[in-house]
């Protein structure tokens, strides 16, 4: 999240250079609203800094990922660490760039993937991917990060599942930190202590601002959006949007048989 308070502070002194102190020199006052003025510049340059800083992530890997040095074989998804269930050894990969405060996503969740995961994903012929898009509200990025540490220990599925099955408005509060780790607690087997220093050092950042850049390279802004291709990364075909599951199936069987 980006910091506002150097603007803050900047306002605050610009307020206090229009403020009329008595019985100052004309040179006096002027030396008081040079300094004034600087310091202001000071902190609004240091501000700007702290957001370019903030944004050069996103900004470095979008870089990468024009320059080519990313794509979207099986194998580099897997080795990048984005959650995946079915056949490593599957023809057809299906992406989805997912947001868990989405409602859209919730409803493909409910209402489509069970059917594609009967249909494609337990026969093998489909292995199906989550890549983070952290972009529906404030909550979204430590949500994408909690899911990323329950990954960590093979617990993905099941705390994807715990979210979409109990979302709440965006930014209400349903996902804030104290709530992930409730969440996160309800999973048997998975180590809490080792899930928190996970979350709260934000292990997973750089790989959340590679997922978003991913996606703003395919010129997805928003979710639920999916790529279906080969494997092999090659003929990649876009879906956007909860569609319902004869859309999915028309274009994975064209990849099958293609």
């Amino acid at each position: 999240m980006l910091d506002y308070t150097n603007y803050q502070h900047a306002s605050i002194y610009f307020v206090y250079s229009r403020t009329e102190i008595p019985n100052l020199s004309g040179k006096a006052v002027f030396m008081r609203k040079l300094f004034v003025f600087a310091l202001a510049a000071m902190l609004i340059t240091t501000a700007i800094t702290g957001i370019t800083n903030n944004l050069g992530g996103i900004k470095n890997a979008y870089a990468q990922i024009q320059a080519g040095q990313s794509d979207l074989t099986l194998s580099n998804l897997i080795k990048q660490g984005q959650p995946y269930q079915g056949s490593k050894s599957a023809p057809v990969s299906l992406i989805m760039f997912g947001d868990f405060q989405c409602h859209d996503c919730g409803r493909f969740v409910k209402n489509t993937e069970p059917q594609i995961n009967s249909t494609y994903i337990q026969t093998g012929k489909v292995i199906f991917v989550f890549v983070h898009i952290p972009n529906k509200g404030f909550d979204s990025w430590p949500a994408a990060l909690a899911a990323q540490c329950a990954n960590e220990q093979g617990k993905f599925w099941q705390f994807h599942n715990l979210l979409y099955n109990n979302q709440g408005p965006i930014d209400s509060g349903w996902v804030s930190n104290a709530n992930l780790k409730k969440f996160a607690s309800q999973i048997p087997g998975l180590n809490m202590q080792q899930f928190n220093s996970c979350f709260e050092n934000q292990k997973y950042k750089p790989l959340a601002e590679h997922n978003l850049a991913i996606a703003h390279a395919f010129g997805f802004t928003n979710s639920p959006s999916f790529i279906v291709a080969k494997s092999d990364g090659s003929n990649p075909q876009k879906i956007e949007g909860a569609q319902p599951f004869i859309a999915f199936k028309t274009v994975i069987d064209k990849e099958l048989g293609g």
